[in-house]
């Protein structure tokens, strides 16, 4: 049934005039890269709404009936933004890459982030665009991963003191070309590992090319690859400081940036602008395209199953530095092995996650 013009024109028109508010409040801030920010994302969100792009699901397609092209398709995102992140991170003056030790907090996080990812029934980004498209799972999700990713940062130096490996750069290993090689290749053979031989839908790939393409797009306004969840956490730590809690002392939020972070505004920090600009985006494709999901009913189990999912989400993506996104592609993307340790790593938490989804609602597959 097509939906009522007022249910598709004043959601489309309130996502229209929320974006250009906060690119008017992004070109006033100091921070020159505000506005590209703002709407390299807000592109994302488009993209993931109308390429109907996303990351759970292929986890399912892969464990419970052994069908990898989504899975594989996937690779193609960190395959394409590698090209221009790995170089341009490693030799050009303002910009950086994501490097992270390879311990039991990643490998932990990407756990306990594939279980909460399947009982709420979508990522990080997923959780955003499906948000923007009205989604009350969504809304139900959204603050308990805001919540779960200040609970992670609480732990997270802890879990740092353990032993690891430490970081396995390859840039230092072979240098930024040789490094970009090495990880082409890395990516290639993951990918040939899920499909076993069965290829992906040339939609697909295309998807996830586009996809890796404006991650790159962000990249180069931003300076650091595409991260999610960090502005999540900041999100979260906003509300906390706001309801009375004293984050000093503590030490992720003693660091130069999420202290000051956590002083300026929520517009100012990038990966909380993309954030708001994934989410808009998100918004506006779907009541453009009458896609919105307001309607869909939320029993109790499903509230319960997003509210944990997000929860376990947050703490994970903090103790593993990231998600989908964050981790896999913008690890993989910098030439950093800890991003294909965390798709690895997030696939036992995705097993699991996979049986418990009846308890909420959820179909297995």
């Amino acid at each position: 049934m097509t939906p009522r013009p007022a249910l598709r024109h004043q959601p489309l028109a309130l996502g229209l005039g929320a974006a250009a508010l906060v690119l008017v409040l992004a070109a006033r801030l100091p921070d020159g890269a505000a506005p590209g920010v703002f709407i390299a994302a807000l592109a994302l969100g488009v993209a993931f709404v109308r390429l109907d792009f996303g990351f759970a699901g292929g986890f399912r397609a892969l464990l419970e009936r052994g069908d990898g092209r989504e899975v594989g398709a996937n690779f193609v995102v960190p395959a394409v933004a590698a090209l221009v992140i790995l170089p341009v991170g490693s030799l050009v003056e303002g910009y950086g890459r994501f490097v992270a030790p390879i311990g039991p907090p990643l490998v932990l996080g990407a756990a306990l982030f594939g279980f909460g990812m399947q009982i709420a029934n979508g990522c990080a980004s997923g959780v955003l665009v499906a948000a923007g498209q009205g989604s009350r799972r969504m809304w139900v999700a959204l603050p308990f991963f805001c919540a779960g990713g200040v609970l992670g940062s609480l732990v997270l130096p802890m879990g740092l003191a353990l032993p690891s490996l430490g970081e396995a750069d390859l840039v230092v290993w072979f240098g930024p070309w040789g490094a970009l090689a090495a990880m082409q290749a890395l990516l290639l053979t993951g990918a040939a590992l899920v499909l076993r031989g069965r290829w992906p839908e040339v939609a697909r790939l295309r998807a996830g090319a586009l996809i890796g393409a404006l991650a790159v797009a962000l990249f180069l306004a931003s300076g650091m690859p595409w991260g999610i969840t960090t502005g999540l956490t900041l999100w979260g730590g906003k509300a906390a400081q706001a309801l009375g809690v004293d984050f000093a002392g503590h030490a992720y939020w003693d660091m130069g940036w999420t202290s000051a972070a956590l002083e300026g505004s929520l517009l100012a920090n990038h990966s909380s602008l993309a954030d708001l600009g994934l989410l808009l985006g998100a918004l506006i494709a779907a009541a453009a395209a009458g896609q919105l999901r307001f309607a869909m009913p939320l029993d109790w189990r499903g509230a319960a199953g997003a509210a944990l999912g997000g929860v376990l989400m947050g703490i994970g993506a903090r103790l593993s530095f990231g998600c989908n996104v964050g981790a896999f592609t913008g690890g993989a993307a910098s030439g950093s092995l800890h991003g294909l340790v965390w798709i690895a790593a997030v696939v036992p938490g995705c097993w699991l996650g996979i049986r418990a989804r009846p308890w909420f609602g959820l179909k297995r597959a």
